[in-house]
């Protein structure tokens, strides 16, 4: 397989350290509110990303922190909690709203079919491994005391600016707004391992540490989570691209410090979800999340197939009218498997030659698009209705796509025959009502029905109801 790694800004064979398997790192969210369409645009990428790996023979350890305190609004170490920001918001504690948003966020993975990893990690569950990371850092020389705080000292570093050829310039496109300085760093790039003094007192979440109680910064909390869950040695981290800095700068600083060695070899970052404004994001107020689409309509999973058109490593631009094409594109899809027969046994021989071209494809920097091409071509071949299915199940091991399932019509719920009485019953009321031209009492009735779930159509043969799902 073949990736674009970051940390070069080259496409490399990926060679994890230990054959066949992959140590995987995921940054999780931040759980002050509802993940966007464009956060999870990266977490689509990432849990293909994972299977493609799983496809191609590999045993994947995924981990995934939770962002339940330490985020400030700017990567920059100043302003807000984000977590006692959307506290303050919704009047609930720091603790439910991470609870909640928690469950929020898992539930819209689960309705793009994005995979739970192995292992997930709140932050609020690990101050005793960040207390001793920065202890350590801290008796090695790379992190001092000033104002109360611990900072990570980049000065001791040979170089700090570590992806690709970019400038430190370049990088700054990350910061966002709204820095302010902190004259208590040493360097400008230094950044805050551990706070104890801060521009607000109101901090809900706080600890007893060496240092005085406070809690930790952000960046420390996903290299201390992965190396405790992982190891010394990561093979794949994940994120998205405006994590590279100054977020994944810090993290592999402060790791390398921390071991003494090489940390990861290869750095996976999906470009942006951008609208015709620019980047989505939550800090513009964007509102574009699952429940939004699912509200005008659309099936969540035609926004992962507008996803897997294009490729990670290019920006993608939502619009309705796109997201509107690849809803289109999915139901013809998902019909066309659903006319497939479900007789006959597939050829085993004849279904290879498709699965060495969706591998390919997937072996070519995890080039979605051309996969997607390869099942198109497959449905157009020859190859059996049999074929054609186990095919289709196959590479849905990767698309996560509900190929299988999705086109099925599903059977109506049927009511037991002591409610089916009840609702002929209400419906022969309903229809005396609406001859009387008792409209009022023809509503309250078909609201009567509402409250069980039935829907009533009127048609010119009579009238037809079933039990919705």
């Amino acid at each position: 397989m073949q990736l674009t790694n970051t940390l070069t800004m080259k496409k490399e064979e990926f060679v994890p350290h230990e054959p066949g398997k992959v140590r995987m790192y995921t940054c999780g969210p931040t759980v002050y509110g509802y993940a966007h369409i464009g956060n999870l645009r990266s977490y689509i990428m990432e849990d293909v990303l994972e299977k493609a790996l799983g496809y191609a023979g590999y045993q994947v350890d995924r981990v995934m922190n939770i962002t339940d305190v330490g985020h400030l609004t700017s990567d920059a170490d100043t302003g807000e909690d984000k977590m006692l920001k959307g506290a303050k918001r919704e009047h609930k504690t720091v603790m439910e709203i991470a609870e909640f948003y928690t469950r929020a966020f898992f539930a819209d993975c689960e309705k793009l079919r994005i995979r739970r990893p192995d292992t997930v990690v709140p932050a609020t569950s690990c101050i005793d491994d960040f207390i001793e990371m920065v202890s350590a850092l801290l008796e090695k020389g790379y992190a001092y005391l000033a104002g109360g705080n611990v900072y990570f000292d980049t000065a001791r570093l040979p170089s700090y600016y570590v992806f690709g050829n970019q400038s430190a310039e370049d990088l700054a496109v990350g910061v966002r707004e709204g820095v302010e300085a902190d004259e208590n760093k040493r360097n400008k790039t230094d950044f805050v391992l551990w706070f104890t003094k801060s521009k607000f007192e109101d901090q809900e979440l706080k600890w007893d540490s060496p240092w005085g109680v406070g809690y930790p910064g952000w960046h420390i909390e996903c290299s201390a989570i992965s190396i405790k869950h992982l190891g010394e040695y990561l093979d794949i981290h994940c994120g998205g691209i405006d994590n590279a800095f100054p977020h994944h700068t810090n993290e592999i600083a402060q790791s390398e410090a921390y071991l003494g060695h090489p940390w990861c070899r290869y750095w996976f970052h999906i470009l942006h979800l951008n609208d015709v404004a620019g980047k989505i994001s939550k800090s513009k107020g964007a509102k574009l999340t699952v429940s939004l689409l699912e509200e005008k309509g659309y099936n969540p999973l035609a926004y992962r197939l507008f996803c897997l058109q294009s490729h990670y490593r290019k920006p993608l631009v939502f619009s309705f009218d796109s997201l509107d094409n690849a809803a289109q594109a999915y139901q013809k899809l998902t019909a066309r498997i659903a006319a497939l027969s479900k007789e006959g046994q597939p050829d085993q021989e004849a279904v290879k030659p498709y699965q060495e071209k969706f591998r390919a494809a997937l072996d070519n920097d995890l080039n979605t698009s051309q996969a997607l091409t390869a099942l198109y071509d497959m449905l157009k071949s020859e190859l059996s209705d049999a074929s054609k299915r186990f095919l289709a199940g196959d590479f849905d091991q990767v698309l996560s796509l509900d190929l299988l399932v999705a086109g099925e019509k599903p059977a109506e719920p049927q009511a037991p025959p002591e409610l089916a009485e009840k609702i002929e019953a209400l419906i022969q009321q309903r229809a005396q009502a609406r001859k009387a031209k008792d409209w009022p009492a023809a509503d309250a009735i078909r609201d009567q029905l509402a409250a069980l779930h039935v829907v009533v159509k009127d048609t010119p043969q009579g009238v037809e109801w079933h039990i919705e799902s």
